[in-house]
């Protein structure tokens, strides 16, 4: 894959537009896929409902996961990641408003690579962003692809 793309899984419409204007405002051009709840997020990653047909090869950089969605939450999202052989390396970074610390011990549980709370003020807000995609999109080095047999 050359472009790297970012999976958003986020049913907030205000935080999305948040995300998106912080990542444009740090000059992270990257496409940016929104799923508004953990049923699209999943059909996305595995090529089905809305998205059959997807190639499934062709996995984001970094998932970007809200825990409290419609449908599927979050860490079932999580989990069910995790799960799948072609998705187990993915690295998803939970984003989200939760002060929890049981929901940041649960997404560490399941397989979370990082978790971030949310700032309120759009400054705050923009300034992780910006981190965020410093390092997941620019810094880290990914896993290699995942081979079938």
């Amino acid at each position: 894959m050359t472009n790297k793309v970012i999976l958003l899984v986020e049913d907030s419409r205000s935080d999305e537009e948040l995300m998106l204007r912080a990542l444009k405002k740090s000059n992270i051009t990257n496409e940016v896929v929104v799923a508004r709840d953990g049923a699209l997020a999943l059909d996305y990653l595995f090529g089905t409902g809305a998205h059959a047909g997807r190639d499934t090869a062709d996995l984001p950089t970094v998932v970007l996961l809200d825990l409290q969605l419609p449908k599927i939450n979050g860490l079932e999202v999580l989990q069910r990641i995790r799960a799948d052989e072609r998705t187990k390396l993915l690295p998803v970074v939970i984003l989200t408003s939760s002060k929890e610390e049981g929901d940041r011990l649960k997404g560490y549980r399941n397989g979370a690579n990082s978790f971030v709370q949310k700032p309120i003020k759009f400054a705050e807000f923009s300034k992780a962003i910006t981190q965020l995609g410093l390092y997941w999109l620019i810094l880290n080095e990914p896993p290699p692809p995942v081979t079938r047999s």
